[in-house]
């Protein structure tokens, strides 16, 4: 994510006076009305930029070639307008993912999902820590999720965190001849789509 969702404390949101946090009602009310959107870590609200070309690029292909194989489906593909919400024991998160996928949706009225079962994040240098570590292990802790996948930008590779009856366990795909399986949804992802018309050679 070259440039996007660069996590900057947005100072100008009004919050609680006495413990200077903001309630999930509030946060809600006001992100339906802003220009800009932001992540919610308990009660901190966190402005999020958007993405140059290639990522993108890479989050559309992502979501075009997981929902072409969807369709007909229980399952639906949310692109990155749609937040996530993750209930842990002291605390609520909104996230924004790139891409992610529902097969349990919430009501079509409401702005966040519960349950997604694959949640996709475009890696850059910028958000990588984030990415891997908070993001990772807030997401891993849905009861829901199967596959947490990072995508490169600078490389043909995706880094997929998949459950199992050990807990989540690494797993790294190489070069466009590579697919992740992701039988939960009976269905592969290939890298020679999500990596379709990515010019690496101006890649940084």
């Amino acid at each position: 994510m070259d440039g996007s969702k660069a996590v900057v404390y947005d100072e100008t949101v009004s919050t609680a006076p006495e413990l200077g946090l903001i309630s999930v009602e509030d946060y809600l009310q006001q992100e339906s009305e802003s220009t800009v959107k932001h992540e919610y870590l308990g009660g901190v609200l966190y402005a999020i930029s958007g993405g140059k070309n290639r990522h993108n690029l890479l989050a559309s292909n992502t979501l075009l070639a997981l929902g072409s194989r969807l369709r007909g489906t229980a399952c639906r593909v949310f692109n990155s307008d749609t937040k996530i919400r993750i209930r842990l024991p002291d605390h609520t998160r909104f996230y924004y993912p790139d891409v992610s996928v529902v097969c349990e949706q919430n009501p079509q009225d409401e702005v966040f999902q519960d349950r997604p079962v694959i949640v996709v994040e475009i890696l850059s240098e910028s958000t990588r820590r984030t990415d891997l570590g908070e993001k990772a292990a807030a997401y891993q802790s849905l009861a829901s999720l199967e596959v947490y996948l990072l995508v490169e930008q600078s490389t043909q590779a995706v880094i997929a965190y998949r459950r199992t009856d050990k807990g989540f366990e690494r797993e790294v795909y190489q070069g466009l001849s590579s697919v992740v399986p992701l039988p939960q949804l009976g269905i592969e992802l290939p890298l020679s789509e999500v990596y379709e018309a990515v010019d690496f050679d101006s890649a940084t």
